[in-house]
């Protein structure tokens, strides 16, 4: 089964980080510099507050078909048209709950204008999810993979014309972005759509609202999860737009911060969709899941703690690389955020597999608590801090809640750290701060000073025989 996960997961990080890296430093960073930060923190914020309630149109219902496609497959054909009809049900809800939130709140119309795009978007792309979700419940995840990548690709493509065709002698404008990423995702729909119905043998085409209120009683558990998960990982931008009075600078600022972040997280999340039905494969079949959560839990933490301590020594420089304004503001955020990235990257392996192990309440017991702990901590720094305050809060939160998933999946699993691996872990956090301290002081250019704590932490990891060269070998053949 390491050899089945590490294969999968290779090609998926292969081919995104063929395409995505360019779609985050290419294209959506290009965007943000050529609108500026106030117009981009404007996209940003209505971006942030589109995903806020995005899982109403889902209702873990990805997740719910994914884990039962997973261990039967004969059920895709019975699952999908009352599926269908359920999300485009789900879709008017999460359409009306949305512009009446946003109303509340005090939008504009040319806010709504913008955000009604957004929202269809969100929609797509929520197809798109469900969708893949059968492909890779089939187990079908070199497919999986190449779709991963598919409507990043596409908006590559059609932003790069927009940006540098010369095709239109008007400044790039934020709403060609938003209109681009349309485009893409129903094609992709399209695409996904046609493969799924292929591998779906319909004698007969039948709703039975029995089937899917059972799935929805089942699914709404994971629902509410994806809904507080996104309220702590995203009200940051939308608070900090409404509360202060430069609110779309700020939220544009935080984006800069943010953006290696969300991409790093991605990758983080592409081990969570190969994991999940491969856990609840295991568990269901009572095979023991301990080698595959920790070779896995490995294979994530390790090169996390690495990224967020090297980018911490440079992100003076990395910021001022990317950006052509606000660099110093956005570097000490995105040194806080850096260091969340790794309380993210823990929290992505350990709810996995309680996820896939149907601990959903208690999951959702350290959600509402850790939404509660984000909503009050950005209400008291924003103020104070602006941007800053939020990434602090981001921080603190995302800490909180990997610690008690942490606690939750011993209590649940019997996951015992041994000292032998406690003692690992100091050695190679300790060697890694000590050569990032060495070498930001070395009379050399920033980007070999990366590339050398990079280098040493990977060796170190090895060295400490956290990972083992006969461990990745065996997992390969």
């Amino acid at each position: 089964m390491k050899r089945k996960f590490l294969t999968n997961l290779t090609l998926l990080i292969f081919l995104n980080l063929l395409v995505k890296p360019f779609w985050v430093f290419g294209i959506d960073l290009t965007v943000q510099n050529t609108v500026g930060a106030s117009e981009y923190g404007f996209y940003f914020s209505l971006l942030s507050f589109s995903l806020l309630l995005n899982i109403v149109q889902d209702m873990g219902i990805a997740n719910y078909n994914n884990r039962n496609i997973a261990r039967n497959h004969d059920l895709i054909s019975k699952l999908l048209p009352n599926i269908l009809i359920l999300k485009l049900l789900l879709a008017l809800a999460y359409f009306s709950i949305s512009l009446t939130v946003a109303v509340i709140i005090g939008y504009h119309w040319i806010q709504i204008k913008l955000l009604l795009i957004l929202l269809f978007n969100q929609f797509l792309n929520s197809m798109n999810l469900y969708f893949r979700s059968n492909i890779s419940g089939l187990q079908m995840f070199r497919t999986d993979s190449l779709l991963s990548v598919t409507d990043r690709l596409l908006m590559i493509i059609i932003c790069s014309i927009l940006l540098w065709g010369n095709i239109t002698s008007s400044p790039f404008r934020i709403e060609w972005f938003v209109y681009a990423q349309t485009a893409a995702y129903f094609i992709t729909s399209v695409v996904i759509l046609l493969i799924v119905l292929k591998h779906a043998s319909f004698r007969k085409i039948t709703i039975d609202f029995s089937v899917t209120q059972n799935m929805f009683k089942q699914s709404y558990p994971y629902a509410l999860l994806g809904l507080l998960m996104v309220l702590y990982y995203r009200t940051d931008s939308v608070m900090l737009e409404r509360i202060l009075p430069d609110g779309k600078m700020q939220a544009g600022i935080y984006a800069q911060g943010f953006r290696i972040l969300d991409a790093a997280s991605m990758l983080g999340f592409l081990f969570a969709g190969i994991l999940l039905p491969m856990f609840a494969k295991m568990i269901k079949q009572n095979e023991n899941i301990w080698q595959l959560f920790r070779f896995s839990f490995l294979l994530l933490i390790i090169p996390s703690i690495i990224g967020a301590i090297a980018l911490n020594f440079y992100r003076f420089e990395i910021m001022d690389l990317l950006y052509k304004a606000h660099a110093d503001e956005a570097g000490t955020i995105f040194g806080v955020l850096m260091i969340s990235f790794v309380f993210v990257s823990i929290s992505i392996i350990s709810g996995t597999l309680l996820t896939a192990n149907g601990n959903i309440r208690k999951l959702n017991m350290i959600a509402i608590v850790s939404v509660v702990m984000n909503i009050t901590l950005n209400l008291i720094l924003i103020p104070c801090h602006q941007a800053m305050g939020s990434a602090v809060a981001s921080m603190i939160t995302q800490f909180f809640a990997a610690l008690l998933q942490l606690v939750l999946l011993i209590k649940i699993f019997r996951f015992y750290p041994s000292t032998r691996v406690i003692i690992q872990f100091i050695l190679f956090f300790s060697v890694l701060i000590v050569t990032g301290i060495l070498v930001s002081h070395l009379s050399i250019t920033w980007y070999y000073g990366f590339f050398l704590i990079c280098i040493t932490g990977s060796l170190t990891a090895f060295a400490t025989r956290l990972l083992t060269f006969r461990e990745i070998r065996e997992s390969l053949l």
